[in-house]
């Protein structure tokens, strides 16, 4: 498999177990997620929240109808920068097994043409601390660590 071999497509329900098994796929993910047959109804939910607002875009990236990799682009209006629209790229994943084959390139380079045909002025990320392999791969696609994110979770 090869990014070439992939294609990118909006997320669908019957996506949200794999999705999910992605996010929990390391140090930090498995302390968040439950991973549990069935899933949790809690990521059905937040999944139709999702899908309903049109300023949200999950894909997942599907490799002969495996869901492989998963991005979340959001779109945030604002008065900052003259009004500029700004995209907000989150919750970006590869299966293990799948990576450092281009896909998660291919996937940010998607989220980053359809931020600009959606007319924003620039995209960011927010990357762990502890994710120095997430940063390296960030900086090669040309993000810069021009800020410092700061979290209270409830």
């Amino acid at each position: 498999m090869n990014a070439q071999s992939v294609s990118i497509r909006p997320a669908r329900r019957e996506d949200v177990a794999a999705i999910v098994t992605m996010l929990a796929d390391d140090h930090l993910g498995s302390a968040r997620e439950r991973v549990e047959d069935p899933l949790h109804a809690s990521y059905y939910e937040a999944f139709a929240r999702v899908e309903r607002d049109q300023n949200i875009q999950l894909v997942v990236v599907e490799n002969e109808g495996r869901v492989v990799g998963c991005l979340q682009l959001a779109i945030l209006p604002g008065l900052s920068s003259q009004g500029g629209l700004r995209g907000l790229l989150e919750d970006v994943r590869v299966a293990s097994d799948c990576r450092s084959r281009g896909i998660g390139e291919q996937l940010v380079q998607w989220a980053v043409t359809e931020a600009k045909a959606r007319g924003c002025n620039l995209v960011e990320l927010l990357t762990h601390q502890t994710r120095t392999d997430a940063q390296r791969f960030y900086k090669r696609l040309g993000f810069t660590a021009s800020h410092v994110g700061m979290t209270v979770r409830f």
